[in-house]
């Protein structure tokens, strides 16, 4: 007997049992004739999750492999990961969580009626990634300190998270940071059916008491020094594809959702699902979280310079940092889409200003009733006057694009735009910074008396060693250079640089040709670029549809310029287009 079972686009996503009950002679006979699965369906037009584009589809569902983009913006960094949506076991998994943070949304967990929406289903997963007081799938360290657990960055996948989270009782995976946090709910919504993909926004503002303003506070050196706002390099978020009916929506769009626990003023939370159009329009009273959302991507940044820690003068006002890139992997490609005009309006445009106001209203409630020229006359009065007025226009950058091991090369240029001389005492630093904008070791500085004549322009060259640097790099790549006027000169002129220090490659190499089921081996080779040892050397290798779990490789110690080769041999499980990752970790990164 064939059966076939057509559920309702309205049916709740879960595991079913299909039983069938036989009367026969007035006997009656029940059978298990196995379990099914429903999830939601993105190719069936009367579903929430409809996408009416075969490729979208391919590329936000189907897709295992995706790219994570970090650095910051004027220096771009990727690497792949491994969603592994399709690998055994993760379905199971996917449900178990839903199971664990049903009580989210209800005392108990006997009403399942929430789970045929998308909106609700969601919001379990956004919850539970990283916001359960005792079952969230993973923690992000406090402080920066993980040495109770895995290295941040080390992660190459969402398998052997949630795996780990699975088989660990459901206890929090140690540690992951926003990137991995976006990836895993990308994993989770894709193995539900729900269209998702990760999205970078570079300069991503975290403030607590200005909610459309940034402050950075700088010392007569240059270095930046720990206050309460924090200006995030980038920071990592989901989009899921769906239609809102909650907000009588009848076709499906993107929707934000953070699962990034942030501090928000009332506690540290996740944010979303919050569609994005209303982001760009600034319609913040129409969906959950969307004066947060607005924030992340319309803050102001101001630079402070602390004098004597007493006295602060302000010297940088500028619109421009803050959400000005946000970008995606594109559709069937490895390069990356910029998606910024989906969540603002071209900067300085007439949209864009009455966005502004329309948001500027809601989060100022003394605003509420103001007319656009009132509150542009406020946004005037926070700005210094005399910041465009200095005469003097400077920038930093990049001679080079260093690798770990290789020294920073940079110009600093100078332009003198008055038809007078300038003479200037600057500060020069450099120091280490986290990509969530925590300022660590300031390892270089330096002073400079520089002179300038009428409508002069010079370029001086600076070079930061690897010797001054490769100490307190660590796991943050990220180093921040800074020019800054001495104050005593009358005038406070800044130019800072972020820069992002490369890893060495890992060189992967086929030897033979791959086919299902049948052994093949690959070459992975490292070299040691530095002037010294690597110790502590570990491989990781992984690759969904070849490695059914992680393969990892001790090489040791590394010395200077040694290079080291394995032959690894793994036998594919999966028919289709997969990729083989390789991971290099040692004492240093």
């Amino acid at each position: 007997i064939n059966i076939s079972v057509f559920p309702p686009s309205n049916a709740c996503i879960g595991r079913y049992i299909l039983n069938m009950q036989i009367t026969s002679c007035g006997h009656t006979y029940q059978r298990c004739l196995g379990d099914f699965y429903v999830l939601f369906n993105p190719w069936c037009a009367d579903d929430p999750v409809y996408m009416d584009n075969q490729a979208h589809r391919e590329e936000y569902v189907l897709n295992e492999h995706g790219i994570l983009y970090e650095g910051v913006h004027k220096h771009i960094t990727s690497r792949p990961w491994h969603f592994g949506q399709f690998e055994d076991g993760i379905l199971d998994i996917c449900l178990k969580i839903l199971d664990m943070g049903a009580s989210y949304h209800h005392g108990s967990d006997r009403d399942r009626c929430w789970r045929n929406d998308p909106v609700h289903v969601s919001m379990v997963v956004n919850h539970m990634i990283s916001s359960h007081n005792t079952n969230s799938i993973m923690k992000i360290p406090e402080n920066n300190d993980y040495l109770k657990g895995t290295k941040p960055f080390s992660w190459n996948g969402s398998v052997p998270i949630l795996q780990q989270w699975y088989n660990g009782r459901c206890r929090p995976v140690r540690y992951g940071y926003c990137g991995s946090l976006a990836s895993v709910m990308c994993t989770v919504m894709r193995c539900l059916g729900i269209p998702s993909r990760v999205v970078t926004n570079f300069c991503f503002p975290c403030s607590i008491e200005n909610p459309l303003g940034i402050n950075e506070i700088f010392d007569c050196t240059g270095k930046n020094l720990c206050g309460k706002d924090k200006l995030w390099r980038y920071h990592c978020w989901n989009e899921s594809w769906m239609a809102r009916r909650d907000l009588n929506q009848c076709c499906g769009d993107w929707q934000c959702l953070d699962p990034t626990p942030l501090e928000t003023g009332r506690g540290s939370a996740c944010s979303g699902p919050t569609w994005v159009r209303s982001i760009r329009e600034g319609e913040l009273d129409l969906d959950y979280d969307g004066h947060h959302m607005f924030t992340r991507v319309n803050s102001n940044y101001v630079g402070w310079l602390s004098q004597n820690n007493a006295q602060k003068t302000k010297f940088f006002c500028d619109a421009w940092p803050c959400g000005q890139h946000l970008i995606t992997k594109s559709v069937g490609s490895e390069q990356f889409e910029d998606i910024t005009g989906a969540y603002k309006y071209e900067l300085g445009s007439v949209k864009n200003k009455e966005a502004y106001y329309r948001a500027y209203r809601r989060i100022h409630p003394g605003y509420c009733n103001a007319s656009n020229c009132h509150i542009e006359r406020e946004l005037s009065s926070l700005k210094n006057p005399f910041l465009s007025d200095s005469g003097i226009n400077m920038r930093l950058k990049m001679a080079n694009c260093p690798m770990y091991g290789e020294d920073v090369q940079l110009h600093w240029l100078l332009e003198n735009l008055r038809s007078e001389n300038k003479n200037l005492k600057f500060n020069l630093c450099a120091q280490i910074i986290t990509y969530s904008g925590c300022p660590m070791d300031q390892f270089w500085k330096d002073s400079v008396n520089i002179s300038l004549g009428p409508r002069e322009v010079k370029k001086i060259p600076l070079c930061i060693s690897y010797s001054q640097y490769g100490p307190y790099l660590c796991d943050h790549n990220i180093m921040k250079v800074v020019a800054v006027s001495d104050p005593e000169c009358g005038e406070v002129l800044m130019v800072s640089r972020d820069i992002v220090i490369n890893r060495p490659p890992v060189i992967v190499k086929l030897l033979s040709q791959p086919r299902l089921k049948v052994p093949c081996t690959a070459e992975i080779s490292f070299c040691n670029p530095l002037q010294e040892d690597m110790k502590n050397c570990v491989m990781t290798l992984e690759g969904c549809g070849l490695f059914k779990e992680p393969m990892t490789i001790d090489l040791g110690t590394l010395a200077s310029n040694q290079q080291a080769r394995t032959i690894v041999e793994f036998t594919p499980y999966r028919l289709g287009s997969h990729r083989l990752l390789a991971n290099f970790g040692c004492h240093k990164f």
